[in-house]
C-alpha cells in the first residue's frame, strides 16, 4: 500500500500547508512547471520524490528531472507527464506513448484545471490535480491525495488550499 501526495504548477511558491496534507504520503508526484529548484528541493527533503519538468521549468531543474516518467507501482502503470493535451484528445506523441506503454494512469498538469476523469478511449485514469501555485488563472490552489493497494485506487481526495 502506497499513499500518494500530487501536486502540479507550483510555479516557483510551495504552500507550507502542503507539509501537513502530505505528511502521511509516501511518496511526492510532481507534474511539472516548478519552477525553482528550492521547491524541489524542500519536497526532497521531505519525502521521496517523482518529478517531470514543465514548459517554464529552466536547466536546473531540466537536469533533476525528465520531461515524462513511466514507472510500476502497486501493480499500477504510471505515466506522467507535464502536457498532455485535452482529455481524450491528447497531443501525438502522448497518444502514441498511452497505445505502446499502456498505462493504468495519466498523470499531467499544465492547464490549471483539476480534473480526474476515466478515459474510455484510452482505457486510463486521467488525474490532473489542478494548480497549488500562485501564478496563473486558477481561482482555487489545488493538491490531490489518493491511497494505491494493490490494484485499487482508494481514499482519493481533491484538497483546495486557500489563504489564511
Amino acid at each position: 500500500m502506497k499513499r500518494i501526495g500530487l501536486l502540479s504548477d507550483t510555479h516557483s511558491y510551495l504552500d507550507p500547508k502542503i507539509f501537513d496534507y502530505f505528511k502521511e504520503c509516501d511518496e511526492i508526484w510532481h507534474a511539472g512547471d516548478i519552477g525553482s529548484i528550492e521547491v524541489l528541493n524542500k519536497l526532497k527533503q521531505f519525502k521521496p520524490v517523482r518529478a517531470v519538468f514543465g514548459n517554464i521549468d529552466g536547466t536546473e531543474i531540466r537536469i533533476n528531472c525528465t520531461e515524462m516518467l513511466i514507472f510500476e507501482i502497486e501493480k499500477f502503470k504510471i505515466l506522467i507527464i507535464h502536457i498532455a493535451g485535452a482529455f481524450s484528445k491528447y497531443k501525438p506523441e502522448i497518444r502514441n506513448a498511452l497505445q505502446f506503454h499502456k498505462p493504468d494512469v495519466l498523470i499531467c498538469g499544465h492547464s490549471h484545471i483539476l480534473k480526474i476523469a476515466n478515459d474510455p478511449v484510452y482505457r486510463v485514469l486521467y488525474i490532473n490535480p489542478g494548480a497549488c501555485g500562485k501564478s496563473g488563472f486558477h481561482k482555487v490552489r489545488t493538491i490531490v491525495r489518493f491511497t494505491m493497494d494493490g490494484k485499487s485506487f482508494s481514499n482519493m481526495e481533491v484538497i483546495e488550499l486557500h489563504d489564511a
